[in-house]
């Protein structure tokens, strides 16, 4: 007797797995798409925004462009009505004239050299300020804080006659240190410079510092001057800039022997009727250099501001 053959079982062969997805990048690891808001719409500048920015423009470079009209005409082209607009063919005779009038090569020097002291002057001094103030812990800062920033609501022409008494004691009249002493601190650049470093400098890495044996120098020196870089470039150029035009307290310190730049102006389109278009070139030699410098450094100004702030 034959036993009886049990059916077959056909074992059916497991389904394959789904592959893994790739989980979702967090929220803090997804980068925004340049331009885009928060609710994922791309903001463009319309008609209106470039008009206004147009408008903006024109406005500002114009009295520099009727700065280089008036030095390139003559008094009587700048006498008519309505003036003329375009720039004439008398630019450098009125160089020549101005350069007759004023002593004006000494005058930059010499603004170069108030101006360059200044500026350096005021960025170291009010940089070591704006560090003892915004992380270094001693008695009286809240105090000494607030005087600092109080001298900020006086004005400079109520201390113009006990300073002239105090350089004429000096026997500093007329000399260059009568203009560069009184400007090497500014209470301004101190809390700017606080502010920076409040912002900026983390308290950890002073710590890591103390704990390596670093000196409060070598902090300085090591970890906040490269942090305060930027920081120190915008308060160094807006500095310079501020050196460089002073007149009041330079007319009255120093004289035609020993001028700067606004000084020396002082001097020309002198008689009867003032010459406009000789001190007009007289002005643009004295603008150049501001705006060479400010082309020269504007870039890096800016991109160190916005490095900080990525890095802050």
């Amino acid at each position: 007797m034959t036993a009886p053959i049990a059916p077959a079982t056909t074992s059916a062969s497991p389904a394959p797995a789904d592959p893994p997805s790739t989980p979702p990048a967090p929220a803090a690891a997804r980068v925004p798409r340049r331009g885009s808001s928060r609710a994922g719409r791309t903001l463009h500048a319309g008609p209106l925004a470039y008009g206004i920015l147009i408008v903006a423009v024109l406005f500002s470079a114009f009295p520099f462009y009727w700065t280089i009209v008036a030095a390139s005409r003559s008094n009587a082209d700048l006498a008519k009505v309505p003036p003329t607009l375009l720039p004439g063919p008398n630019l450098i005779r009125n160089f020549e004239a101005v350069l007759e009038e004023a002593d004006i090569g000494k005058a930059l020097l010499n603004s170069l050299i108030v101006s360059g002291s200044i500026t350096l002057g005021t960025v170291l001094c009010c940089t070591l300020a704006g560090f003892a103030f915004a992380k270094l812990r001693f008695r009286g800062r809240g105090a000494l804080l607030a005087i600092t920033i109080g001298t900020m609501m006086i004005p400079p022409q109520l201390g113009v006659i006990p300073l002239f008494m105090l350089i004429a004691e000096l026997g500093w009249v007329n000399q260059l240190q009568a203009v560069i002493l009184p400007g090497l601190v500014s209470a301004f650049g101190v809390f700017f410079m606080r502010q920076y470093l409040v912002q900026s400098l983390p308290d950890e890495l002073i710590e890591a510092a103390r704990v390596d044996g670093a000196s409060t120098a070598r902090i300085f020196w090591s970890i906040v001057v490269p942090i305060a870089r930027p920081g120190m470039a915008v308060l160094g150029l807006l500095t310079f800039m501020a050196a460089w035009n002073d007149f009041f307290w330079p007319v009255v310190a120093l004289t035609s022997s020993e001028p700067t730049v606004q000084v020396a102006l002082r001097q020309l389109g002198g008689g009867y009727v003032h010459d406009q278009s000789v001190i007009m070139a007289g002005t643009l030699l004295g603008t150049l250099p501001v705006l060479l410098v400010f082309g020269l450094l504007g870039r890096q100004i800016v991109g160190g501001i916005m490095q900080g702030a990525v890095k802050g």
